[in-house]
């Protein structure tokens, strides 16, 4: 079962329970599924007996007790304990992780996006309207309404650009576009104004430039050295394309020993890479809903360091005949370079497959 289908399954145990008359609401559009925080368990958590408890007129963990039940029984679903004032800790069955590994290579660079970006039909929320984004003549300004309007377009909006000021060497030097420079449009935009940079971070080159621009929080001062340049470990950004590089690296080799990927059970798979494979759909959406690139970026560290120490295990190993394990393990590794790609992509940064 795939995190969004797991939101389905949630939204059904609702709808079950007030069928049932147990439960007094209206059934909400979406419920959110998540890796647990602190003191959870299982796979995924949601705090939908939460958000249900107030207009239920009821406690969230009386709700969230309610809800079990409907949830237990379901196919795919293993296990749900109640923690805390009332989150749902759900356990997947064995088959969860190749479901996600499916889902994430038939999506390819896509996976966790809404509708077809730009679409002249697509909507920026419920009324359609079109997200107006206003920079000053800052470049890290201009950067981060870049990144945002990329992330909003791969959720659905239409988005429109313009700036106080544009300077052509940035797109040349950058990649980034406005749709219009001059004053704020008539229309209230949302005004995109993170700290400048201390320095001209052009130098740095397209990709490291828009790393050290992106990476930051929009209220933080970006660093602009040679850091981001670096080959090393200890640069966030190496990490993340070297880890994609190296996903990329088994594919091939695995064609010179003869097998390809092939989704399956992994019994040995990092936990945190399969949670933070799965996050990824609700991080595209927060960072969207939030105007945060930062917060794609900073998920795709996590990914990265999770996926790292796991993709040295995917090849055979001496005279091992290539199985149904190492197919399953390179589906895996896979699908961490893929999530990899497309959120690199989102920022406008290159994912070199050599690396």
């Amino acid at each position: 079962m795939t995190p969004a289908e797991l939101s389905s399954t949630v939204l059904h145990a609702v709808r079950r329970a007030v069928d049932a008359g147990e439960l007094d609401v209206t059934v909400p559009a979406r419920a959110v599924v998540a890796p647990p925080g602190p003191g959870g368990c299982g796979d995924y958590a949601t705090n939908i007996a939460l958000q249900l408890a107030k207009p239920a007129g009821q406690p969230p963990y009386r709700v969230a007790e309610v809800l079990r039940p409907y949830l237990v029984g379901v196919d795919g679903v293993a296990d749900v304990i109640l923690t805390g004032p009332g989150f749902l800790n759900i356990s997947l069955g064995g088959a969860a992780p190749a479901a996600l590994v499916e889902e994430i290579l038939s999506a390819g660079t896509r996976y966790g996006h809404a509708d077809a970006p730009d679409a002249p039909d697509a909507p920026d929320a419920p009324d359609g309207s079109v997200v107006r984004l206003h920079c000053p003549h800052d470049l890290r300004a201009v950067v981060v309404a870049d990144a945002v309007a990329r992330v909003l377009r791969c959720q659905g909006a239409l988005v429109r650009v313009t700036a106080e000021g544009f300077d052509r060497e940035w797109t040349a030097a950058l990649g980034v576009r406005v749709d219009g420079v001059g004053p704020a449009p008539v229309s209230p935009p949302v005004t995109v104004r993170p700290v400048p940079a201390p320095a001209d971070p052009l130098p740095l080159g397209r990709d490291a430039a828009r790393w050290a621009l992106l990476h930051p929080a929009a209220h933080d001062r970006p660093r602009i050295g040679d850091e981001h340049l670096a080959q090393r470990e200890g640069n966030p950004l190496f990490r993340v394309r070297y880890a994609h590089a190296r996903s990329r690296a088994l594919t091939r080799n695995a064609a010179d020993l003869g097998f390809t990927a092939e989704p399956g059970p992994v019994p040995d798979a990092p936990q945190e890479l399969l949670a933070a494979l799965g996050d990824h759909p609700r991080v595209l959406a927060a960072a969207a809903a939030h105007r945060a690139p930062d917060r794609i970026a900073r998920h795709l560290v996590a990914v990265a360091d999770a996926a790292l120490p796991f993709l040295p295990t995917v090849l055979p190993r001496g005279g091992e005949k290539p199985s149904a394990a190492h197919r399953a393990r390179l589906a895996l590794a896979e699908a961490a370079g893929t999530v990899l790609a497309g959120g690199l992509t989102l920022l406008g940064i290159d994912a070199p497959d050599h690396l």
